[in-house]
């Protein structure tokens, strides 16, 4: 009777389930813009849990390493305000390591601009003179373009589409402008209440924590308790470890750029060194926005020097992706080289740079979970057979 019941239970549950994905395929539409209108609503809130995750980590470290109980012990002030300056200090390190790049890159990308307007007369002034010797070289150009001069033009039409964009394009104008004025509004505001959130997501951790375990624990089994909470400690490792690794590989790779564009005698060694530094924060390609900006920085000055650092760029990123990426990101998430490329390339097609940021962590955790669940089936069974061939032993000793 017993089993009876719990067949019916099972079957409930299993029709039950078909319904809800059918369901949720016929409405799928409906049920995506009902996610992404809780994801728009909530929006402030995730952005505030992933700054506090990453100022976690450099707070971490000013809170376990430089205001540890032995070295503050004597001083009161500090013991107690441990949290706030650890905070305040992560905070900042996150602030001046941005407040470089923009003083490093941003003054010296003005500067060329200013070079670029005064060199680009010059520039059109030759082009032109190489034009008039072209035609005068070939004179059937000139034929094919006196052949424009006939061309009727319907000046009553264009001066219809001048009106027609007076009446409509100017209203349309003026409401973009208004859309992107609230949007710029809209988004400062959510990210001074993700600011303030994070500040409180810091501040009380241990005991956001606490909370979040002890109702976990009141409505899971205590098995599927223990493992949600083993995966969600492997993913806080994997990721906290991710972040670390990128940015130890950026600093590596803005490093080799300094030094070898230095040695080669490059302009704006450290302004690219610099900024590669911080594009490469996004996995394996963002080091080539760093590479696009600093060649045409070059540009302006020497298009031969520009070619010679793109080689350069080549080559050192070919060193970068795949030796130094694949080792120094995937021993510190404990995920093989060829899996790092793997991951950074599904995350980029199918989410793009977010994709490609999230992936590696995960599909690390993954690999971690499946590693331990085939090493414990291979154990079992190896634990079957020894005891099958001990039975088997005992069977031919008796015989």
């Amino acid at each position: 009777m017993n089993l009876n019941k719990k067949n019916i239970r099972k079957i409930r549950g299993l029709i039950l389930f078909t319904a809800v994905v059918i369901l949720a395929l016929i409405k799928f539409d409906l049920l995506w813009s009902a996610v992404v209108f809780v994801i728009g609503i909530l929006r402030p809130f995730i952005l505030g849990g992933m700054i506090a995750f990453v100022i976690n980590i450099p707070m971490n470290f000013y809170e376990t390493k430089l205001f540890r109980d032995d070295r503050i012990k004597n001083v009161k002030v500090l013991k107690k305000g441990r949290r706030g300056l650890s905070m305040a200090l992560a905070y900042l390190s996150v602030i001046l390591v941005i407040t470089l790049v923009a003083v490093t890159v941003i003054p010296q990308l003005v500067k060329t601009v200013t070079v670029l307007t005064r060199k680009i007369p010059v520039f059109w002034s030759g082009f032109i003179g190489k034009l008039e010797i072209i035609f005068a070289e070939n004179p059937q150009l000139l034929n094919y373009l006196s052949s424009f001069e006939t061309l009727e033009i319907d000046w009553k039409s264009m001066l219809y589409t001048v009106v027609d964009f007076l009446q409509n394009g100017v209203g349309n104008m003026l409401t973009s402008t208004v859309s992107v004025a609230g949007s710029i509004i809209s988004s400062t505001v959510n990210f001074f209440i993700a600011l303030v959130f994070s500040f409180y997501l810091l501040s009380q951790k241990e005991k956001l924590g606490g909370q979040f375990g002890r109702t976990l624990k009141a409505y899971l089994k205590p098995g599927f308790y223990k493992n949600v909470l083993k995966v969600l400690a492997l993913l806080r490792q994997n990721f906290s470890n991710f972040i670390t690794g990128q940015c130890t590989e950026a600093v590596i790779l803005g490093l080799m750029f300094v030094v070898s564009m230095t040695i080669f005698r490059f302009d704006y060694a450290v302004m690219i060194g610099v900024l590669i530094a911080f594009t490469a924060l996004i996995p394996i390609v963002g080091a080539f926005i760093g590479c696009f900006i600093g060649a045409f920085l070059m540009l302006v000055d020497d298009p031969v020097k520009a070619l010679w650092f793109v080689i350069l760029f080549i080559v050192l990123q070919q060193i970068e992706g795949n030796l130094i990426y694949p080792h120094v990101v995937g021993n510190s998430v404990g995920l093989p080289s060829i899996w790092v490329l793997a991951a950074v390339t599904i995350g980029g097609s199918l989410m793009g740079i977010l994709g490609m940021l999230v992936f590696i962590p995960l599909l690390s955790t993954v690999y971690v979970l499946l590693r331990e669940d085939v090493n414990k089936r291979n154990g079992a069974r190896f634990l079957v057979q020894e005891k099958d061939k001990v039975k088997k032993g005992n069977i031919e000793e008796q015989a």
